[in-house]
């Protein structure tokens, strides 16, 4: 109550000019924004949105913005605002106005903005289409209570839209605690959607006068949605299907400041492979995810462009990974799909196999991944001496990556078996003599480290020395590995190379 009744005294206090002169399409560029809420992680839902975003400001040359609505303080996650802006610095999707990047708009965090929302608020109470509401909790759980027994759908019934300026004026001098709700009127205009076509919706059959200032003085989604957009001259709304259902409502609230609105375009639900929703609750489809495993962003947009349309693209190329400047122009809001779309994760694996590949052989890719790489590895290995340096790890990544479908994830060369390849093996004891370790180490020395020469040598060296093949690429495997399972000796030694596979033995050697 503190902060409502501070700024309603304080509604007559002139902001900067330029928030008011504002009129979405008083200029001719495009300006679009991805506005997410802090009450959660960024989800492949929220990057698909993002993405459109990104690709229609791109496609025309015009502004993508990233705004943080944050103004429910309630179910706020601590973190998730510089989680959400990093997530989108990864993916590649840099804004040009957001919290990190100032603009001429802002500022970009709604809980940043509150004097703005009462200002424009007191606009609506002016004019009449905006009033007090008194109603305790207890009396709209009543309501809500008495709709459900009656197998209606909960609704305000209004009762606080017929108090006159008198009543109004002595619960205001008593300090009632109060809320400020929006006139919803009956009205079948519609709207033509830019992906679902020309859409009717009556909101006031279905809801009763909409919260739009709380009583502890925040916006609600909806309010703060339209003030935010029309200030910041947003040209094109592009968001999730689930909001297509509030558009009159923000439409009304449109025609009640004298507003132009927006264009809107409603994007398709991606449902998982078993045709459920995504669920924020579901932690492999959070953005942190796909980066701890090591995805490659590029592939996890082409991963998500595969569920949904947009994109005027041959068939038979779909199964490709496409840079970003690509993607701008094949971008077409037309072709979005009307109906929800599947994920495949097959296509995924064979996405990030792909790009992990692509970029391994690019001399300007290949340092980006292997920072990625390493940084991976000294995470899940922080009390080790470990080998991280480039030649190493490009050594590894060249393995890997020419290895029919050995690597899909980057995570996948640092966890389980191939651990080997980044730490030394803990082992005490060998079933091979100092002698025949002194003369391995010494022919491996002067030898050329390739597969096929290693190969021949071990082969050679076992029946010199009357050793049984097998039983000789047991304990040096368990020697490099600690495995006993795994790649081919002669390959292990390969992707080790010579420094890393003479020091391992050389371990074990000053044990026997």
């Amino acid at each position: 109550m503190t902060i409502m009744r501070t700024f309603f005294r304080a509604l007559t206090i002139q902001l900067p000019l330029k928030h008011y002169i504002r009129g979405c399409h008083t200029a001719d560029a495009v300006r679009v924004r991805f506005a997410p809420s802090p009450t959660g992680f960024l989800h492949l839902g929220g990057l698909r949105t993002a993405l459109y975003n990104y690709l229609f400001a791109k496609a025309h040359q015009g502004t993508f913005i990233v705004r943080i609505e944050d103004t429910d303080q309630t179910r706020i996650v601590e973190g998730a605002t510089e989680r959400l802006l990093g997530d989108l610095e990864w993916a590649g999707l840099l804004p040009d106005e957001s919290p990190l990047k100032d603009g001429e708009y802002g500022p970009y965090i709604q809980s940043q903005r509150l004097e703005i929302y009462h200002r424009e608020v007191k606009k609506l109470l002016d004019n009449g289409t905006a009033y007090y509401c008194f109603c305790s909790e207890r009396r709209l759980e009543l309501l809500r209570k008495e709709a459900l027994r009656l197998r209606q759908v909960p609704k305000y019934d209004n009762r606080c839209r017929h108090l006159t300026p008198g009543q109004i004026a002595k619960k205001l001098a008593a300090k009632d605690t109060f809320c400020i709700r929006f006139k919803l009127r009956e009205s079948d205009e519609g709207f033509r959607d830019m992906v679902y076509g020309d859409l009717t919706y009556n909101v006031a059959l279905n809801e009763g006068d909409p919260v739009i200032v709380k009583s502890d003085g925040y916006p609600t989604y909806h309010f703060a949605n339209v003030v935010d957009d029309h200030l910041m001259k947003i040209t094109h709304v592009l968001r999730g299907v689930e909001w297509q259902v509030s558009t009159t409502k923000h439409l009304l609230m449109y025609r009640a400041f004298g507003w132009e609105p927006p264009t809107f375009a409603h994007l398709p639900l991606i449902m998982n492979a078993d045709g459920s929703k995504l669920s924020k609750r579901q932690g492999d489809i959070q953005i942190d995810y796909y980066r701890k495993q090591g995805i490659l962003p590029s592939a996890l947009i082409n991963y998500i462009i595969q569920a949904g349309g947009g994109f005027d693209i041959d068939p038979a190329e779909k199964l490709r990974v496409y840079p970003m400047k690509e993607l701008v122009e094949k971008f077409d809001i037309s072709r979005v799909n009307s109906h929800s779309s599947r994920l495949n994760p097959d296509h995924f694996n064979d996405l990030n196999r792909w790009e992990i590949k692509r970029h391994v052989e690019d001399p300007e890719l290949c340092p980006k991944v292997i920072d990625n790489l390493r940084q991976m590895i000294q995470e899940a290995y922080p009390n080790h001496n470990l080998d991280l340096s480039a030649d190493h790890i490009r050594t590894v990544l060249q393995w890997a990556s020419s290895t029919s479908n050995r690597l899909t994830t980057l995570n996948q060369l640092v966890e389980g078996n191939l651990a080997f390849l980044w730490i030394v093996p803990k082992l005490t004891k060998t079933e091979l003599t100092p002698q025949i370790l002194d003369e391995l180490i010494t022919r491996l020395e002067s030898e050329n480290f390739t597969r096929e020469n290693l190969q021949s040598l071990l082969k050679e060296f076992s029946t010199r020395n009357n050793l049984t093949f097998g039983n000789f690429m047991r304990s040096l495997r368990t020697m490099l590995s600690g495995l006993k399972e795994g790649p081919g000796v002669a390959e292990m030694m390969e992707i080790l190379g010579k420094k890393s596979t003479i020091q391992r033995i050389l371990v074990l050697r000053k044990k026997t």
